[in-house]
């Protein structure tokens, strides 16, 4: 199992994060060479654009604009830090990539999909997951966890936050090798036991 890239995606309070860790403690202690990343940030110049992106008091900003600083900040991650670590052979393990963009952006803003897309490959160089988890729970619920100290991204409706999921349940619907559908459970370590499973059988690991 070597330079393989895995992405995490999901919606707000899926636990994204915390199974995305689980997964890479996990690799790690099996002996494999493997990186840890979110987005967007990763670098100087990509966590500077998160700050811009996620601050609350940001509220004008435009769905372009928005759109393009996602891209820029995922430029310089893949560039500076992914590529890098694929040709070291190393597994890449990413808290969100371009899915993300085409979810929030494309299904949750209405910004042309296929123009996301394009900016994408252009902003990536064609770099594209091997695999990617999405984390599948109920918008209501994964918002209750994001009561307090919300983000600019997290304040949106719940008209918006249904549209993200299922703009997510389509990208699986139309790539079902790539992206694997996973169910929160209320149980972490049951979610990280079906995680752990798709991994093994995606990349044959005994």
């Amino acid at each position: 199992m070597k330079a393989k890239f895995i992405t995490f995606e999901g919606s707000e309070g899926s636990g994204k994060s915390t199974q995305s860790k689980l997964l890479y403690q996990y690799l790690r202690a099996r002996g494999f060479k493997v990186i840890y990343l979110r987005e967007p940030g990763g670098t100087k110049i990509s966590e500077k654009i998160r700050a811009i992106l996620l601050d609350a008091k940001n509220d004008s900003m435009l769905s372009a604009c928005e759109t393009l600083l996602y891209m820029a900040a995922r430029a310089q991650l893949a560039a500076e830090v992914i590529r890098p670590a694929l040709r070291q052979g190393k597994i890449v393990i990413c808290d969100r990539f371009l899915d993300s963009t085409v979810a929030y952006q494309g299904y949750g803003l209405g910004i042309d999909i296929n123009a996301i897309k394009r900016m994408g490959n252009f902003s990536t160089q064609g770099l594209n997951p091997n695999l990617t988890i999405f984390l599948d729970l109920p918008i209501k619920e994964g918002l209750k966890y994001r009561k307090h100290g919300k983000d600019r991204i997290e304040k949106r409706s719940l008209a918006y936050h249904n549209r993200v999921r299922r703009g997510y349940l389509s990208i699986a619907g139309q790539q079902p090798r790539r992206v694997k559908i996973v169910k929160v459970q209320a149980d972490k370590n049951l979610t990280q036991g079906n995680i752990r499973k798709i991994v093994s059988n995606f990349f044959k690991l005994s």
